[in-house]
């Protein structure tokens, strides 16, 4: 790869049948990203120009390349890793676009975990496509698996809006089962470390939202409350997290009490990500925290709907690309003082 001091943004394409690849094109359309990053496209030329010609886009420009090492600074690189003659059904679920899905971001994560390129930003796919082939619940639990965390944090992000959850893409049947007081306590960890290493937040405040309606009632609409995230907060606290709650989620979104706190934990999926939607629709990022490396996606899906139609809005996407290169940034620079520090006690030790 050419040398260039700019940062190696991967991007994997996501469904070919959803609104991944345009707001991929839109984002890049007026050049003031390839200011900030150099970016690598995994998927095809194939891909980007059907998009383009289907969008009547024609000030685009890309660099197709066979090879990492090819890439250039200052270009859009397209590194192809999909097969010819792609089979495209806008707006449908199929098994080839959950191949092509999964084969873009499997060849991301593999360049991420060698290091070739500083983060990954993954455009949406529908995980049914890719499950008519492999079993798979989530960008977020796949990455984790493929890069051998332990755990991980779902941290949806919009300015100081940060909401993460106990429980990610699980049935609402399974959810009590999922919560522990480990899980709970594992979660606030994950997030409180993220808050002060990616987003500079030393003494975070952390909200954990109740279970049941009215935070349980005090055992009168369930004892999880009571048995399992009241003893969580209190462990946490002990650990010096400033965790408080638990709170009935209904009147802490409906008074703004959010506004309070620097991060947010959820126990389940909806319960975070309905009101994250209804206050930060199009301007949210969903970030993978707890992981070694850097991921992030846009805050909406494939919008089948709306699929080809040239009225997707690359707001997000764009968004998601400025926050991983400011994570970069922040974690970069912790490793320069940590490395500095070891100098100059090193020095002084001589």
């Amino acid at each position: 790869m050419a040398n260039s001091n700019l940062p190696v943004v991967g991007i994997s394409i996501g469904d070919i049948n959803g609104i991944g690849i345009e707001v991929i094109i839109k984002s890049f359309l007026d050049g003031k990203l390839l200011n900030q990053c150099t970016p690598i496209i995994f998927g095809s030329t194939e891909a980007i120009d059907f998009y383009r010609k289907l969008l009547k886009i024609d000030a685009l420009s890309f660099i197709s390349i066979k090879n990492i090492d090819q890439a250039k600074p200052s270009s859009i690189n397209i590194l192809e890793c999909l097969p010819s003659d792609l089979k495209f059904d806008i707006g449908k679920s199929t098994r080839e676009a959950g191949n092509y899905a999964l084969k873009s971001f499997e060849t991301a994560i593999e360049c991420l975990k060698q290091n070739n390129i500083d983060t990954l930003i993954t455009a949406p796919l529908n995980k049914e496509s890719v499950n008519l082939s492999i079993g798979f619940s989530g960008h977020t639990e796949h990455l984790q698996r493929r890069v051998g965390a332990t755990e991980n944090l779902m941290f949806l992000v919009n300015d100081s809006l940060r909401v993460g959850l106990v429980t990610n893409h699980v049935s609402v049947n399974q959810v009590t089962k999922k919560i522990t007081i480990d899980k709970i306590c594992q979660k606030l960890r994950l997030m409180q470390q993220s808050l002060k290493a990616d987003f500079g937040i030393s003494n975070s405040k952390i909200a954990v939202l109740g279970l049941n309606p009215h935070a349980g009632d005090n055992g009168l609409i369930g004892e999880e409350e009571k048995v399992i995230i009241q003893p969580a907060i209190r462990l946490a606290n002990d650990e010096g997290i400033s965790a408080h709650g638990p709170f009935p989620a209904d009147g802490f979104w409906g008074n703004k009490t959010y506004k309070n706190y620097d991060g947010i934990l959820a126990m389940y999926h909806d319960q975070g990500l309905i009101p994250f939607k209804l206050l930060s629709f199009g301007n949210g990022v969903n970030f993978t925290a707890g992981l070694p490396v850097i991921r992030t996606s846009p805050d909406h899906g494939t919008a089948y709907d709306i699929a080809g139609k040239g009225i997707a809005s690359e707001k997000s996407f764009k968004k998601a690309i400025a926050l991983a290169l400011e994570i970069l940034d922040r974690r970069s620079n912790v490793i320069l003082k940590n490395t500095l520090s070891s100098v100059m006690l090193s020095l002084i030790f001589l």
